[in-house]
């Protein structure tokens, strides 16, 4: 009897559930004012990023801009078997993976580098300035940046008069295709290293100073605690870059790669993001171009999928 009672008593105490309406109207209520706050930006994101995915039926169609999506012919996956059978398309892939490749590995470590260097400088003047210098070069234009690399590189630039006062014949290396990769990945290190390294900044800020107090007092160097603590510490906001970084490994920028290259250097220079700039919008041949930009996405996310599992299997930590 005291069993039954006992159930009976525990029943009454249930709280009944919200429906998801009464949810939301609370919801409304409490909150309505940063509700209507934040109305401005979800407006943007959705004309802005949303809407425009309706294009991706394109990629499908032969596409014209007089028919629209809706009068436009539906051909399946014709864009993309043209896409794989085309002659350039091995080409397109190699140099589009060889640069990102090359771009990561080089531009990845680089701020990492920067920030321990600027946080193991002492002088608080000197540490500003570092910086500053180093922050500057990111709010400058590719235009910009791609007119000094040209006016530094170029015939009568700084570096060929230095090689011809050294008795050595000028160098084409804008020219040259041997040049293109190193120039366009160490204008991007320059541009970029500082912006990035404030991330890695605000993380080591954040670490606890009683564990270099206490590395000092058992004689540990700044190099070790550097390799014991502050990389350590550092490994989350390493990883969780390093697994963005790679499902972007293909989507090398356009901008600066059509500032830089010429037919000389077209071998190593065409790349994806160049080759969808000439069938869209040179050639106005939209269906195709749709179709090789979202085989572009979803190779980066399956690259960001891949590197988000092995990570999450190898070093137990990954983004979800």
């Amino acid at each position: 009897m005291s069993t039954i009672t006992e159930k009976t008593y525990k029943k009454s105490l249930k709280i009944p559930k919200k429906s998801f309406i009464s949810k939301l109207n609370y919801d409304w209520k409490c909150n309505r004012f940063l509700l209507l706050m934040s109305l401005p930006g979800l407006i943007m994101i959705a004309l802005f990023a949303y809407y425009p995915m309706v294009g991706v039926v394109t990629a499908f169609q032969n596409y014209s801009l007089f028919l629209g999506i809706s009068g436009s012919e539906w051909i399946g996956f014709d864009n993309f078997t043209r896409f794989f059978n085309d002659p350039n398309f091995f080409r397109i892939i190699k140099n589009t993976f060889v640069l990102g490749f090359f771009d990561l590995l080089w531009s990845f470590p680089a701020p990492i580098i920067l920030a321990l260097l600027i946080n193991e400088m002492v002088h608080p003047k000197l540490k500003r300035f570092v910086q500053t210098a180093t922050y500057l070069p990111y709010f400058i234009s590719v235009v910009v940046i791609v007119g000094i690399m040209k006016s530094i590189f170029s015939d009568g630039g700084i570096v060929n008069d230095l090689l011809a006062q050294v008795g050595v014949a000028p160098i084409q290396f804008f020219n040259e295709s041997d040049f293109f990769r190193s120039l366009y990945i160490g204008s991007g290190i320059w541009q970029g290293v500082g912006y990035s390294s404030i991330l890695y900044l605000a993380a080591i800020v954040g670490i606890d100073a009683e564990m270099y107090d206490a590395a000092k007092m058992d004689g540990c160097s700044r190099f070790k605690q550097i390799i014991h603590i502050t990389l350590p510490n550092l490994r989350p906001t390493i990883i969780t870059l390093l697994i963005l970084s790679i499902g972007g490994i293909i989507s090398v920028g356009l901008d600066k790669i059509l500032l830089m290259y010429s037919p000389a250097t077209y071998d190593v220079a065409d790349v994806i993001s160049t080759y969808v700039y000439r069938k869209g919008i040179i050639d106005q041949d939209y269906g195709f171009s749709s179709a090789i930009g979202l085989f572009n996405s979803l190779v980066s996310i399956v690259f960001l999928l891949g590197a988000n599992y092995f990570s999450r299997k190898l070093l137990k930590e990954s983004l979800w």
